[in-house]
């Protein structure tokens, strides 16, 4: 791998790519909306002149929460064209280049087995229809391209992705990283948690280093492939949430479940049997220290950021 362009490199997941291929030594242009508004679909003809080994395909118009559920037909739109704007330059202009793309645990259906052959049967959760559908559709491209112009694929199918350097400036964030900057209210602040549903729903995390280097290994395969990129283990909110208020110094008694709002799914675990196969014997960042390592993270840039004792 020399040369490789990413789409959404200035997101969470995106700086941790663009950083790790930099420390590989791999020459790579990071597009942000600014450099390249796929909405546009002429937006990357600036970058023809560029023979690229791999595009990293990361953008994506998403929020988390009640946003993306009030613009459910922009959120459509904005990603279809997003993605035929880069499919479109990927066949047209770069077609020696590997695209690997991102896609959602979302799309699964909700409740089934979380295995890669079932990623598009079934129905997603309601909540996430329409931004898993468009992933779903981001993969059928993908496919189809692949099958008539004989391009090289790859899509990673990430579980909730966690670490430093998160963007937690809007009102709704992953749980993870939610539930971390409400411990930092109370701890600070003085202001109650408190967290939907029972804190028995089991949720899994990866950590952000850990998903871009298996990323960037599976790239290398020869095949045309959906792989899962899961930790195979899961965990409920309440053991997430004890950790976290441990590495904050926090009495995780403090915390109130409110079981009157939705909690969405019970369980959500990819099955990793492929990724065992492919990548055997794999290290990974323990859960514990990579939840230390995210509050002290979080902790920093809290107390940096906002008034403390207000």
């Amino acid at each position: 791998m020399k040369s490789v362009i990413v789409t959404g490199a200035s997101g969470f997941m995106g700086r941790a790519l663009v950083s790790r291929l930099g420390e590989l030594g791999v020459d790579c242009v990071g597009l942000s909306s600014r450099d390249a508004d796929l909405l546009d679909p002429r937006s990357l003809d600036r970058y023809d002149h560029t023979k690229y080994d791999h595009i990293f395909h990361l953008a994506a118009w998403y929020e988390v929460g009640d946003p993306s559920l009030h613009h459910l037909g922009q959120q459509w739109l904005n990603n279809q064209q997003i993605n035929t704007t880069v499919l479109g330059w990927w066949q047209a202009h770069q077609p020696q280049a590997k695209l690997v793309s991102i896609g959602t645990s979302a799309a699964y259906e909700d409740g089934g087995d979380y295995r890669e052959e079932n990623y598009l049967k079934g129905d997603p959760i309601q909540s996430l229809y329409t931004y898993a559908m468009s992933k779903r559709m981001l993969l059928t491209g993908q496919m189809n391209m692949g099958q008539e112009y004989g391009l090289k694929w790859l899509s990673v199918i990430a579980s909730t992705v966690y670490g430093p350097g998160p963007n937690t400036s809007g009102r709704q964030l992953q749980f993870i990283f939610d539930i971390t900057r409400k411990i930092l209210d109370y701890k600070y602040n003085n202001e109650a948690i408190a967290l939907w549903g029972d804190g028995y729903q089991r949720r899994e995390l990866v950590h952000v280093s850990d998903f871009v280097n298996e990323m960037l290994e599976l790239s290398n395969l020869d095949e045309n492939t959906v792989v899962n990129i899961g930790e195979g283990n899961d965990h409920t909110i309440r053991e997430f949430a004890e950790i976290l208020c441990e590495a904050a110094e926090v009495d995780p008694a403090v915390i109130q479940y409110d079981t009157s709002m939705n909690s969405g799914s019970k369980s959500k675990r990819l099955n990793a049997e492929k990724l065992e196969r492919l990548l055997p014997g794999k290290s990974r960042i323990p859960l514990r220290d990579g939840l230390f390592e995210l509050v002290l993270d979080m902790e920093q840039a809290y107390k940096s950021e906002r008034v403390v004792g207000r």
